[in-house]
């Protein structure tokens, strides 16, 4: 009996080399993948929060020096923070805020740069479309319409696309280009929804003083 079963433990031995020698090697680089990915996918996440929470930090610089009206300061943590953390949604963040600031202390160049950048580099298609817009309208106030024009030509996600639209009839507005201003204006109108009504109405009395009917939509269609 005994020497049955050495046998047999023999055979199912021999079975066990025979199946490691031919698929031994492809199971071996399968495991060293998946543990290598599990691995990596914890270093990446470690990474992660701690790029956020050093971007949060240095997004609290920025805040303080927006605070005290340090434009030094803030220019310096802005620098650090699109150097070292470039790719984090703080630093899309403290870029708008700190053209705000840069804005309200006559530095129009810095500010558009800071919005240029995140209009470039933003780390999403909603925070890209408001650094647009406002960089827009700081051209438009520093009566650079072909510029302006230029930064709205990009494309805008649908909720943005009605804002676009009206600040582009503005530009066009300023330029003299009454008509082409009021095809602009009438797809901000048709745009905005009932949750924005205000906004739409302030869009119809510029539609009016072109002497052209919001509610015509024939008549506001480019």
């Amino acid at each position: 009996m005994a020497k049955h079963l050495d046998l047999e433990e023999q055979e199912q031995l021999d079975a066990l080399k025979a199946f490691w020698e031919t698929w031994g090697n492809l199971i071996t680089w399968v495991l060293i993948l998946v543990l290598g990915a599990y691995a990596a996918w914890n270093g990446w996440n470690y990474w992660q929060r701690r790029q956020g929470a050093l971007a949060s930090a240095l997004y609290g610089e920025i805040e303080r020096s927006a605070e005290a009206g340090d434009v030094a300061r803030l220019e310096r943590a802005l620098a650090d923070m699109r150097e070292r953390y470039g790719r984090t949604t703080y630093a899309g963040y403290g870029a708008l805020l700190a053209a705000k600031v840069l804005h309200d202390k006559d530095k129009e160049a810095e500010a558009q740069a800071a919005l240029a950048w995140v209009a470039e580099q933003g780390p999403n298609d909603g925070m890209r479309a408001i650094a647009r817009l406002r960089l827009a309208a700081l051209q438009l106030d520093a009566k650079t319409p072909d510029a302006a024009l230029k930064t709205l030509s990009a494309s805008f996600p649908p909720e943005f696309a009605p804002l676009a639209a009206d600040l582009r009839g503005d530009v066009l507005l300023q330029q003299g280009k009454r008509s082409e201003a009021a095809a602009e204006f009438g797809k901000a109108y048709q745009g905005l929804g009932s949750d924005r009504a205000d906004y739409r109405r302030l869009v119809g009395i510029k539609l009016n003083s072109l002497g052209v009917d919001p509610e015509a939509r024939a008549g506001v269609a480019s």
